[in-house]
């Protein structure tokens, strides 16, 4: 199964866990079977058309899948996916 890697500002919202597994075949399935089984993920994850948000960064191993195929693309059973969300605050 891919491992979903979720970062520490999320785990609230998945009874601190820090990894998900998901049989997904694409990133976009991976993320829907998340925030299936953790609802409250939804809208930090995703805009009203289902598409995850501009601001949130996602990585196939190494690789932002915006360089790939975006949401489609394609994970297998070892394939390692992070969730960056953006962070913001601070004076210069």
């Amino acid at each position: 199964m891919a491992t979903l890697l979720i970062p520490t500002p999320l785990r609230k919202f998945t009874n601190n866990e820090a990894r998900f597994q998901s049989a997904g075949g694409s990133v976009k399935s991976v993320i829907n079977d998340l925030i299936t089984t953790f609802d409250g993920l939804k809208p930090h994850l995703l805009d009203g058309d289902g598409n995850i948000r501009s601001f949130v960064k996602v990585y196939l191993e190494d690789e932002d899948i915006q360089s790939l195929d975006n949401e489609q693309t394609e994970v297998n059973q070892d394939s390692i996916i992070s969730i960056i969300p953006a962070i913001a605050g601070g004076a210069i």
